[in-house]
């Protein structure tokens, strides 16, 4: 019971939004593009397990990269903030009205 008291004291938001992941996509999509015009050429000079295995080796290359950009990128906008007593218990029952509320409306 005093450990759920004291994460009423924080409030833990996040601010990620589209666009501030946009760039990281359309960079990893340039990628993946450059790497299946090099397979379609290596398998237009008779070497399709060449092309094959170009492909597969900057997906598993890249993708370690691009996992880790994305987790980073989230938890920079993760955001925990200190709240007050007063405003924790109002927060606290305005949570509980809203929930009755939206319960009575379903």
């Amino acid at each position: 019971m005093a450990a759920m008291k004291k994460l009423e004291q924080y409030r833990v938001k996040c601010t990620l939004t589209f666009g501030d992941i946009y760039g990281q996509i359309i960079i990893w999509l340039g990628v993946i593009f450059i790497s299946l015009a090099a397979a379609v050429a290596l398998m237009g000079a008779n070497r399709p397990l060449y092309g094959f295995a170009t492909v597969a080796l900057i997906l598993v290359l890249s993708l370690p990269f691009l996992l880790f950009a994305f987790v980073t990128t989230l938890l920079n906008h993760v955001e925990v903030t200190a709240v007050e007593p007063e405003t924790s218990q109002a927060m606290a029952t305005t949570a509980t009205v809203s929930s009755q509320q939206s319960l009575q409306a379903s």
